[in-house]
């Protein structure tokens, strides 16, 4: 209970990586909101303290959601970036419409961008708090993801240092965690789809994937509750001297350091 009194908030936190970490965090201790663009199916579980409804793509998203975090917890001191993802499908950079590429930066970079600017300010000026920007490996191997994601992942990763340096005198400490191919439900619809297309079964088209990323060390794809624990980690105060760090969970897929 290394979290016990802390107050959170994690984005897209409703499936995949972000249920996994609101599901960490919470038994951890901490008080949890959550976001995305609708309530999940099955209802908000009891260990969410309050599910806001928002289209962080846009500046009133995410200004709906910074208000509704202070008025549910009174205060932040854990900020997890995970919402992102991309419409587009791959192709060849000439594929890729304006439509493309504002949408993969309103989710993938403006929207922690907007939520920083209104929530750091809070941490700070109590004198702590831990942001965690969720990008990927897209921003390494560019080529494992449409252009206009990967790019927008880059971005992020560049401000996230920036903003790093800029806060650690105020306490606020803030990391980078890079996922590799986590097996969420939308990867599994990937693989049914790929799978669907080739007249293969969802091994067959795991194992494709995994070899269009050159191939995984480790032999598997990653879990949720993996990246939830590495997150979960550099949030508490095990990390209190870590702060504008990259952390990479993909089971060895990049091949460079």
């Amino acid at each position: 209970m290394e979290l016990t009194g802390k107050r959170a908030l994690v984005t897209g936190g409703t499936k995949g990586i972000g249920e996994a970490v609101v599901e960490r965090l919470a038994a951890a201790g901490a008080r949890v909101v959550t976001t995305a663009r609708s309530a999940p199916a099955q209802g908000v579980p009891d260990h969410v303290e309050r599910f806001v409804a928002a289209d962080l793509g846009t500046e009133e998203g995410a200004g709906a959601l910074a208000r509704a975090t202070l008025d549910a917890l009174g205060g932040l001191d854990i900020l997890v970036h995970n919402a992102g993802g991309t419409d587009a499908t791959a192709g060849p950079s000439t594929s890729f419409g304006e439509r493309d590429w504002q949408g993969a930066l309103a989710l993938n970079l403006l929207a922690p961008v907007r939520l920083d600017r209104l929530l750091v300010p809070v941490m700070s000026e109590q004198g702590s708090g831990a942001v965690v920007h969720v990008t990927s490996i897209a921003r390494t191997l560019p080529g494992s993801a449409p252009m206009p994601y990967s790019a927008a992942k880059a971005a992020l990763n560049n401000y996230s240092k920036g903003l790093a340096a800029q806060t650690a005198a105020s306490g606020v400490r803030v990391n980078r965690v890079l996922p590799g191919f986590i097996e969420t439900s939308g990867a599994r619809h990937l693989m049914d789809d790929t799978a669907a297309a080739l007249g293969i079964d969802r091994d067959g088209a795991r194992k494709l994937i995994m070899d269009a990323l050159g191939g995984i060390p480790m032999g598997r794809t990653g879990r949720p509750a993996e990246v939830a624990e590495l997150i979960a980690f550099l949030v508490s105060d095990r990390a209190a001297w870590i702060t504008g760090a990259e952390y990479v969970i993909d089971g060895g897929t990049i091949p460079t350091a």
